[in-house]
């Protein structure tokens, strides 16, 4: 096996998952990390045994000439830091977001075609186990055809985030800059599974945006923190919800076919075989309801097995994507996430921030945006 050495700029607190499974993947080492805190790539460097600590990335690229160089810095820093690497012959792991909007998206992948280097960003929800047993189940032909229709649900529950504290604290936090503010830096997540489903021809989308009851008793009127989000596609629709106060919070993802439909529930790492035969008469408040808990209780099985194993946790499909990506990386496999994906999801985001911008702009400052629409075409 053709060994890969990775290093790191950014080193906050996603940096730690990324150097775990860097480091758990058989003949992958680390040797360095950056970051402009020098004692943030310090504390990072001695936790994870890397090669060595640098606050410039001209130095970084230079001591340790890595063969992957994962960015987890703020995205407002992503085509920059992206483009250095590439051009130092580095292939690229990106965090989401991926940039900062479709244009520099198109541009990041040029650039690295043209240095012969390969790209991939932190859709990591797109390889947990269940969504990879769903992908599966969709090109054995189990939804009976193409989706009819999708739904993606992204929650995020700001009682138990202490990042969102840390936005909704600080009026110069960099993601108050990014152009979808906190939703640029989460839906990615959401948007990107929908994607994976439309070839990019003639979307529709519309958008619904506004700030929650809870963020304007506290004074927070510049951040949305609902959104809702049809997509049209010919004769496919999909729904996308993000929400901060919604109970539960899901993380979920649901294909519809004309024969049968798929739940993939991210959180609990379930997927439910959603059959869509109707039985008679009584039958129909039974056989269901009994599938229905049958499923569930497999997906238990299966989950009390992965944990005793060691490959369910936290962040496992982090380490599948990377794996995917390394084995690109050494042209055993395709790229994980293919390039017309990556483009597409920023896309569709660039077309719910611009709507949500527009639609601010209508209603004045401090009024809830209202719903807005646009086509898509290429």
């Amino acid at each position: 096996m053709v060994s890969i050495r990775a290093g790191i700029i950014g080193c906050g607190k996603i940096a730690d998952q990324h150097a775990q499974n860097i480091l758990s993947i058989p003949g992958c080492e680390i040797v360095g990390v950056c970051d402009t805190e020098v004692m943030m790539a310090k504390q990072l460097c001695e936790r994870f045994g890397a090669g060595g600590y640098f606050s410039s990335v001209e130095g970084f690229l230079l001591a340790t000439r890595p063969d992957v160089v994962h960015i987890t810095t703020p995205a407002e820093s992503h085509l920059l830091l992206s483009k250095q690497c590439l051009e130092a012959g580095c292939h690229i792991y990106v965090e989401k977001p991926f940039v900062l909007n479709a244009t520099e998206a198109e541009e990041l992948i040029a650039h690295a075609t043209r240095n012969n280097r390969k790209v991939t960003v932190g859709h990591n929800l797109q390889f947990g186990k269940a969504a990879i047993r769903m992908r599966d189940l969709v090109m054995s032909g189990f939804l009976g055809g193409p989706p009819v229709h999708i739904e993606s649900y992204y929650c995020y529950n700001f009682c138990d985030e202490k990042y969102a504290a840390a936005v909704l604290g600080d009026k110069t936090h960099w993601v108050r800059n990014l152009p979808g503010k906190l939703l640029q830096n989460v839906i990615s997540h959401g948007i990107a599974r929908i994607a994976e489903f439309l070839d990019g021809k003639d979307l529709q989308v519309i958008s619904v945006g506004y700030t929650s009851d809870l963020l304007r008793k506290i004074g927070e009127t510049d951040i949305v923190d609902e959104l809702r989000v049809i997509i049209s596609h010919g004769c496919m629709s999909a729904y996308f919800t993000f929400s901060s106060q919604m109970r539960p919070a899901l993380h979920q993802f649901r294909l519809y076919g004309p024969r049968n439909g798929l739940l993939v529930d991210d959180d609990q790492q379930v997927l439910i075989r959603l059959g869509g035969t109707q039985y008679r008469h009584v039958m129909e408040h039974v056989v269901p309801s009994f599938l229905t808990a049958k499923e569930y209780l497999c997906n238990c099985m299966r989950n009390v097995v992965g944990i005793l194993r060691g490959d369910l946790g936290m962040d496992a499909g982090m380490k599948v994507l990377i794996e995917s990506f390394y084995r690109a990386i050494r042209g055993e496999g395709p790229l994980p996430i293919p390039y017309r994906e990556i483009v597409l999801t920023s896309k569709i985001m660039d077309m719910i921030f611009n709507q949500l911008e527009l639609a601010k702009g209508q209603a004045g400052t401090g009024e809830n945006a209202k719903s807005h629409g646009n086509n898509l075409q290429r």
